[in-house]
């Protein structure tokens, strides 16, 4: 048998994959399970949407191979969308590529910068495919703790000169996943510097800014001066919409970077279905209303959520954005030894925060896309009484 790649062997297993694995085995002996690990939306993408890629599915031209790239007009709808919420002007046609879900284009744009040897600078903990895709393009993640003290946000200060020398790129996500940190203005203004300081690009994933409470309204790294000139945001439709199994989401921001992300997707992939693009088109026009029935649902979740587990005595700090709350591990177990005890002893599947990177160590993560919360606090709770 030929061996496997290297690359391939340095992978450890995907986190999800692992926890799904240990949620079958669970299932099979009869438990019943309340799912709390993956943030997958349990509500419906909303009817208004799939109306539209149902007439869209019937177009012939959508039948054919996709742009590259993305429609223009999803890529002005997208533009206008930027204007509107983070009032940040976009060219559709060149600061604007379509993605298969941010998942992808944070996967490929390593592979358009980064060399062996190279440095590029992640989060942890943070989303897995962050080191992941630095690891395949032959770089080196270095990691950047997020700590409780600093708002878990990186202690740009404290980086070592010589890797900020060595960084071709950062990444960077607020909305934090996994921890549901925000960033304000000042943090993005000091990244901004160092990164013309030191001249790497910058790669904002901003997926979960849609999900927020009480009012608040995260911002977008482009909104900061001189943003443009060093880097590029991630943005999905997964989580704004519950359009997680739809894949559509989209890079804007510096037209270079733009490019050669661009570049690498011509090479690899063959575009979003039509149908797909004009459904998320429908739903950027429509934002506002869509996405302020969502947060509703969401809202009511997050209190829920967060006066069970303050009754049961856990330690968290109350998310002001994402649908995740970042939980510290009772004392006298480690993040996968309580987190297997749930689901094997309970039935609850959470996340271990280790699995986000060694900083997570002593935290769990869990989703509020099951409704199930006060159900699934108890058992928690029961596990260690």
């Amino acid at each position: 048998m030929i061996e496997l790649a290297e690359r391939i062997k340095k992978l450890p297993p995907y986190l999800f994959a692992e926890i799904d694995r240990l949620k079958e085995e669970v299932i099979k002996e009869g438990v019943d399970v309340i799912d709390l690990g993956v943030g997958d939306p349990d509500i419906p993408t909303p009817k208004e949407i799939v109306e539209v890629a149902k007439k869209a599915l019937e177009n012939q031209e959508n039948h054919r191979y996709p742009s590259y790239v993305g429609m223009l007009s999803f890529r002005k709808a997208v533009a206008d969308w930027y204007k509107r919420r983070f009032n940040v002007e976009l060219d559709p046609e060149t600061e604007v590529v379509s993605l298969i879900g941010s998942k992808e284009g944070i996967a490929h744009l390593p592979l358009a910068y980064i060399d062996k040897g190279d440095y590029a600078l992640v989060p942890d903990p943070g989303y897995p495919v962050y080191p992941v895709a630095v690891m395949f393009a032959g770089g080196e993640a270095v990691k950047m703790p997020l700590k409780e003290e600093n708002g878990f946000l990186p202690d740009l200060d404290s980086i070592d000169k010589d890797i900020l020398e060595k960084a071709k790129l950062m990444f960077i996500g607020y909305p934090n996943n996994p921890t549901s940190a925000i960033a304000e203005k000042e943090f993005y203004e000091k990244v901004v510097a160092l990164a013309k300081e030191y001249d790497f690009i910058v790669a904002s994933d901003n997926a979960y800014s849609e999900i927020c409470y009480d009012g608040y309204k995260p911002i977008s790294f482009l909104e900061v001066e001189g943003a443009k000139d060093v880097g590029i945001e991630f943005h999905s439709l997964s989580k704004t919409f519950n359009m997680t199994g739809w894949r559509i989401g989209f890079a804007v921001g510096n037209r270079d970077v733009i490019a050669a992300l661009g570049k690498v997707k011509t090479n690899i992939d063959s575009g979003i279905f039509q149908a797909v693009q004009e459904a998320g088109t429908y739903a950027l026009n429509n934002a506002e209303e869509l996405n302020g029935k969502i947060i509703k649902v969401f809202q009511e979740r997050r209190d829920k959520m967060a006066e069970a587990l303050k009754k049961a005595g856990f330690e968290f700090n109350l998310p002001k954005a994402t649908f995740y709350f970042w939980v510290k591990v009772p004392e006298g177990y480690t993040s996968a030894e309580f987190t297997k005890k749930l689901l094997k002893e309970k039935g609850i599947v959470v996340t271990p925060g280790n699995g986000f990177g060694d900083t997570g160590e002593g935290y769990f993560r869990i989703s509020i896309t099951n409704p199930r919360i006060e159900e699934a606090v108890e058992r928690i709770k029961s596990a260690v009484v």
